[in-house]
C-alpha cells in the first residue's frame, strides 16, 4: 500500500486543470484568459503554434497555485554560478543533517563489509533507475510524447499511469532475483513507466532542472548518509507515521482533480500539503529506506531472506522522483517571484 500511494501524482493532477476552451488544445484554468475566435473569419490553428501553446500549457500546470502570480522575469543569472551554489548547498546539507539527527552513531564499529556492499548495488541500481528514466524521458519528449500526453484525458494518464507503475513494479518484486532477464526486463518496464509519466517535464528550462537534480541528490544524500551511520533500526519506527503522513500528501495531490476552480483558499492549502509535506514525508522515507535497506542485507547475511538488490533500489527511485518534481515546482515557483 505504501508503495501505492508513493506514486508521483504532479504531472497527472496538474493535467487535470486542463479546461476545454477549443477543440484541439486544452487550457488550464488559471492561464490567461483566450480570445474567442468562434466569430472570427481567421480561426486557422496551425501544428506549430499547438505544440508551443502545449509547452506553455504544461509550463503553467506546474505552478499548482491559485493565487495571482507576478510577471515572470527570465532568470539571467549564470548556470555556473548557481551550480557552485548547488553544490555548496549539498555539502552544507551533508554536515548539518549529519550534526543534528546523528548524534548517536553506530556502536559496532563501523557497517560491515556484507552491509556496505549491499548498501553500495542499491545505491548503483538507483542511480541506473534514475538514468534509465531521465535518458527515456527526454527521447519520448524528442519524439512528440509529451504533446500527445498533454492532449489525453487526465484521467486516464492518472489510471493508465498507476496500472502500469503498480503492475511493473509487483511483478519486479514477484520475480526471483535468480531470473535475471524477467526480473531486469521488469524493472525496465517500470522505470520506463515513469518517464513516460514525466517526460513533460523536459518543457522546463535545462537549468531549472539541473538544479532541482542537485538539490534532491543533496537532500537525499545527506539524509542517507545520516541513516547508513545511525544506530541499527533506530529510524524504523517511522514506517507507520510516514505511512499516515503519504496517505494525506497523497490525497491532498488528488484535490485539483476533484474540487472546482473556485475553490481556491481550500486548493492553495492542499497545494502547500502536496508540496512542503511531501517533501517532509519523502525525505523520511529516505531515512527510512535506508534503514531497511541495511536490515535486509542483515537479514540476506543470515540466509533469512534473499539479496534483491533491485527491489531495494525501487522504494529511493520512488523517493527520488517524488522530492526531485517538489524541488523542480518550488524552483519554478521563485523564478515567477
Amino acid at each position: 500500500m505504501a508503495f501505492i500511494l508513493r506514486r508521483p501524482f504532479a504531472v497527472s493532477a496538474g493535467l487535470k486543470q486542463i479546461t476545454k476552451s477549443s477543440p484541439g488544445i486544452r487550457l488550464f484554468h488559471n492561464s490567461p484568459v483566450k480570445s474567442n475566435t468562434f466569430f472570427n473569419s481567421k480561426s486557422t490553428t496551425p501544428a506549430a503554434s499547438a505544440l508551443s501553446k502545449s509547452k506553455a500549457t504544461f509550463q503553467n500546470a506546474f505552478r499548482r497555485t491559485y493565487m495571482q502570480q507576478p510577471a515572470y522575469a527570465p532568470d539571467r543569472g549564470n548556470l555556473t554560478q548557481k551550480l557552485l551554489y548547488g553544490a555548496a548547498i549539498l555539502g552544507g546539507t551533508i554536515v548539518a543533517t549529519n550534526l543534528i539527527f546523528n548524534r548517536e552513531t553506530r556502536e559496532d564499529g563501523g557497517m560491515p563489509p556484507f552491509e556496505r556492499e549491499y548498501l553500495n548495488q542499491t545505491f548503483m541500481h538507483t542511480g541506473l533507475g534514475i538514468g534509465v528514466i531521465g535518458i527515456t524521458a527526454r527521447a519520448l519528449h524528442s519524439s512528440g510524447w509529451s504533446y500527445r500526453l498533454m492532449a489525453t484525458n487526465p484521467w486516464m494518464v492518472v489510471i493508465g499511469g498507476l496500472a502500469l507503475s503498480i503492475g511493473t513494479m509487483y511483478g519486479t518484486f514477484n520475480t526471483a532475483p535468480d531470473n535475471y532477464i524477467q526480473k531486469y526486463a521488469l524493472w525496465t518496464g517500470f522505470n520506463a513507466t515513469q518517464a513516460a509519466i514525466l517526460s513533460p517535464l523536459m518543457f522546463m528550462s535545462p537549468a531549472l532542472l539541473a538544479r532541482a537534480g542537485i538539490y534532491t541528490l543533496g537532500m537525499m544524500g545527506s539524509i542517507a548518509f545520516v541513516g547508513a551511520t545511525a544506530k541499527q533500526e533506530k529510524y524504523l519506527y517511522l514506517g507507520g507515521p510516514l505511512l499516515a503522513g503519504v496517505a494525506i500528501v497523497a490525497i491532498s495531490g488528488f484535490a485539483p482533480l476533484v474540487l472546482p476552480a473556485t475553490a481556491a483558499r481550500t486548493l492553495m492549502w492542499s497545494e502547500k500539503i502536496w508540496l512542503y509535506g511531501g517533501l517532509a514525508v519523502f525525505g523520511g522515507f529516505t531515512l527510512y529506506d535506508v534503514q531497511k535497506i541495511l536490515q535486509h542485507a542483515r537479514m540476506a547475511e543470515r540466509g533469512m531472506v534473499r539479496k534483491d538488490v533491485v527491489n531495494e533500489s525501487i522504494s529511493l527511485e520512488l523517493d527520488f522522483l517524488n522530492i526531485f518534481i517538489r524541488m523542480v515546482q518550488i524552483l519554478g515557483m521563485q523564478r515567477r517571484k
